[in-house]
């Protein structure tokens, strides 16, 4: 008979990999396999050491910037999207790339085109210095998109026309923060330009809401991903703010504190959307090995989005 301490475990569902971060990966293998190695990736292709890992080992070369790359091999750039400077660079020096950019951060490059295009000051919601809000910010020339992090910014920001506005939003931010950040910007402003369908993504949206739904509950929980991670860092301020007891972002089970773990009964777990299953397996099995673990499933959205590759890679 167990005498482990019983735990009950509940995995958040939907978890890990979104569609953006998943065709991101098959564009990278894909390239290798098909004009074989090395194959360059403009930065990380997502944010996710294992993910990394994985690919240098099948024959990537992960880079900064252009300059570092030969140009007779392939470029990849990164899910989060990159300036439109990256790509004429790439084109000036006739090199042959594939953008692995998500399309649901392309909507928000479109998005804020059209509204430059129509005239209007254009504000992002976003953290500064993310690879994401880099790659919108450099859509247009730059000082047009002016940055907005927080709520409190959003009260004192003092637009040309304040009838001529609009806003975008980077796609890995906090629902419930941006609502807030949106809610004070068109109290302020009420004919600001709203986009026609949310730009945070349908990934991050579900994942912090199967986080909400089993916080509650639970004295702690984990989460996997990235420290470099938005959507991941903002799992774990919903789960605390849903009312987790204790909260954590760890890489992988390597980086669990057991210590965490006295006086816990009711443990969640989930996952970014750029860690693979095979992590959350790990820390199952971690946490398995030490408890009397009786695992369940949450019972969330099923997501059955796909994007198609593109053709030099299909």
């Amino acid at each position: 008979m167990s005498s482990a301490q019983p735990l009950k475990v509940y995995l958040a569902t939907p978890r890990g990999f979104c569609a953006g971060v998943d065709r991101a990966i098959q564009i990278v293998e894909r390239a290798i396999e098909r004009y074989g190695a090395p194959v360059y990736v403009r930065h990380e292709i997502v944010h996710n050491k294992h993910v990394v890992d994985r690919l240098k080992g099948l024959g990537a070369v992960f880079v900064k910037e252009l300059d570092q790359c030969p140009p007779d091999r392939p470029v990849v750039f990164s899910a989060h999207g990159v300036p439109k400077s990256v790509p004429a660079d790439a084109q000036n020096r006739q090199m042959f790339y594939l953008d692995a950019t998500c399309p649901l951060v392309s909507k928000v490059h479109v998005e804020a085109e059209r509204h430059h295009n129509e005239g209007r000051e254009i504000i992002l919601i976003g953290h500064a210095g993310h690879p994401e809000v880099i790659g919108t910010m450099g859509q247009l020339p730059e000082g047009v998109v002016k940055l907005i992090e927080t709520v409190e910014e959003a009260r004192v920001f003092e637009p040309v026309d304040p009838d001529n506005l609009a806003f975008v939003t980077q796609t890995t931010l906090s629902v419930d923060d941006t609502a807030e950040i949106v809610g004070a910007l068109q109290a302020r402003f009420p004919n600001i330009a709203v986009p026609h369908k949310e730009d945070i993504c349908y990934a991050t949206t579900n994942r912090q809401d199967a986080v909400k739904q089993v916080s509650a509950d639970c004295d702690l929980v984990l989460v996997i991903g990235s420290a470099k991670s938005s959507n991941s860092q903002r799992l774990v301020e919903v789960a605390l703010r849903a009312g987790a007891r204790a909260a954590y972002l760890v890489d992988d089970a390597s980086f669990v504190d057991w210590a965490w773990f006295e006086n816990v009964r009711v443990l969640g777990i989930s996952a970014g959307a750029s860690a693979p299953e095979n992590l959350i397996e790990g820390l199952v099995a971690a946490v398995a090995a030490r408890f009397d673990a009786e695992v369940i499933e949450s019972n969330g959205v099923r997501e059955t989005v796909t994007f198609k590759l593109p053709k030099a890679v299909a």
